[in-house]
């Protein structure tokens, strides 16, 4: 109501989330929220390593991560287009932000999340979210296993001790020729740890207390008691706003055009990685995601956490899933994930900032490999299936290669020319009548043609032809029932082809000819060219009309 009893004006969008926010807390009891609040506080165990591990890898520091997930789970998880959803700090996300920071330091960061949140809000008011279906799998498969290559290769230095040097994971790399690759055991003691309880712990046992979260705790207390000479998260302040963090006045509007392509990058990962989760996990909860409620939550999400000095959040399959698996009900398990996770920053940051570098990179080691979806990897590989093995390969190269955006328009523009490629191939049969039908004359062929007939595939129609033609062929009947789409190419193909059989007298009728195909033969005016007379519902119809 407005002042003075008066009935403010709701807009649809504000209507629909409302009604539909009310029917999800429709039936809600004290039952629904016990259950909101153990599967709030299991994604907060689960969530909690991850976030730091996260902004330490993104080249920030644990703090930021902390503060991401904190937000991203009050704010996108509140406003997103589903009840599961859970979002922060990803993996995936970390690793395109590494090479950013050498670029562009700390500033380009937040400058670069700020615009990119700006592009997932133009995004969903333009509801572009439908095009992450079209997509094919082996290429989501592929980036996915190129972040997780580049996220290992990003935790070398951290896990072994080492020191390396360059912009890129593949630059880092190739530094260990000239830096050397000097370990330090006590650091790959911790990492290894980390690694071999979060592999053996029993997976039931996970379910209740995460792996990852018992590895951190247990390498603190030892590194606490022992105090090695091992890199250390260091410290993390007790307030949500980051020492680093964007000001508004301080933004350099002259250079913003230099952050583009990466808040580009940052706003396709975090749409792909939203939709994608929200695909997932809705199988598992039986509720279809709202795609462009969800990517305006997510750029509400991404304008607002910079300020405070978090990196760009999207939604994240691992602590969805986990979610949903721990009796999740409705939003609020997000939210108090966040206020979970709040409560750590306060309470436990003293001890959070001992933690061993080595421990976060055993966890990151670790959740990089799971990160890949074996299943389809191993469907892809199992089967043979060539093209999709190939859309695999390269995608995962141009993801450690390049960057995210052109490693999936890579993968697309590969996917589209094996489709031109295999559609190029078309069914060509010839058949001469008179083996069934004596009564006509031996020299007419029945041409069924299969398939799509475009620029692409038309030439193998003419040679065809010019085959028959110096057979001494004197009549050619076109079956066209296989061919489901035409283009105006094969159209003027196919006036070619009439020209030319009438310069040799040869007669040349169509049959069985789609509707969606006689469309376009008809705007084009081939009918009026050929002959109405020309055309008949079939081959045997087609050759009664010739005794």
């Amino acid at each position: 109501m407005g002042v003075g009893g008066v009935r403010t004006a709701e807009s649809p969008k504000q209507a629909t989330f409302l009604s539909d926010l009310k029917g999800e807390f429709s039936s809600y009891s004290a039952a629904s929220f016990s259950k909101d609040l153990l599967a709030g506080l299991t994604v907060t165990a689960v969530a909690l390593p991850l976030a730091l591990a996260f902004g330490v890898s993104s080249g920030l520091d644990a703090a930021s991560g902390l503060i991401t997930a904190i937000l991203a789970g009050l704010i996108i998880g509140a406003l997103g287009g589903a009840s599961f959803q859970i979002s922060g700090p990803t993996g995936a996300m970390a690793a395109i932000l590494v090479s950013l920071v050498v670029r562009h330091g700390t500033e380009g960061v937040f400058i670069a999340g700020f615009l990119s949140g700006l592009i997932l809000l133009a995004a969903a008011f333009l509801k572009v979210g439908a095009l992450v279906s079209y997509i094919p799998s082996p290429v989501v498969t592929g980036f996915t296993s190129g972040i997780a290559v580049i996220i290992a290769l990003g935790q070398i230095d951290n896990f072994f001790g080492t020191t390396s040097s360059g912009e890129g994971a593949l630059a880092k790399l190739l530094s260990y020729t000239s830096h050397g690759f000097p370990i330090d055991l006590a650091t790959l003691g911790y990492g290894l740890f980390v690694v071999l309880l979060m592999i053996l712990w029993p997976k039931k046992w996970n379910a209740r207390f995460p792996a990852s979260l018992l590895g951190i705790i247990i390498t603190l207390v030892v590194q606490m008691l022992v105090d090695l000479p091992v890199k250390e998260v260091g410290m993390i302040p007790r307030s949500l706003m980051g020492e680093n963090r964007l000001h508004i006045f301080a933004l350099p509007i002259s250079e913003l055009s230099q952050y583009i392509s990466p808040a580009i990058s940052i706003a396709a990962l975090g749409m792909v990685e939203s939709l994608l989760c929200g695909s997932s996990a809705g199988k598992m909860k039986g509720e279809k995601l709202n795609a462009t409620r969800e990517l305006y939550a997510q750029g509400i999400g991404n304008v607002i956490i910079p300020f405070f000095g978090g990196i760009p959040a999207t939604a994240a399959i691992a602590r969805t899933s986990v979610a949903i698996k721990s009796g999740q009900q409705t939003r609020l398990t997000g939210i108090i994930h966040a206020i979970g996770l709040l409560a750590s920053m306060f309470l436990l940051s003293p001890y959070m900032s001992r933690i061993p570098l080595a421990s976060l990179a055993g966890v990151l080691m670790v959740t990089a490999w799971r990160m890949n979806e074996w299943h389809s990897i191993r469907q892809i590989f199992s089967k043979k299936i060539k093209t999709s093995m190939a859309q695999f390969l390269i995608t995962m190269v141009a993801t450690v290669v390049f960057d995210l955006t052109i490693a999936i328009l890579i993968g697309l523009i590969f996917s589209m020319v094996m489709f031109i490629i295999r559609s190029h191939h078309i069914s060509i049969e010839v058949d001469p009548v008179t083996a069934e039908l004596g009564s006509y004359d031996a020299t007419t062929k029945v041409v069924y043609v299969d398939g799509s007939l475009f620029f692409g595939s038309q030439e193998q129609l003419t040679k065809t032809v010019e085959s028959l033609l110096s057979e001494g062929v004197g009549r050619i009947i076109f079956s066209l029932r296989g061919v489901a789409t035409i283009d105006h190419s094969s159209i003027n193909e196919f006036v070619e082809i009439v020209q030319m059989c009438r310069k040799q007298s040869v007669d040349v009728l169509f049959c069985g000819v789609q509707p969606s195909v006689q469309s376009l033969m008809k705007r084009l005016d081939f009918y009026s060219l050929v002959g109405e007379d020309k055309f008949f519902s079939s081959a045997v119809t087609a050759l009664e009309s010739l005794r």
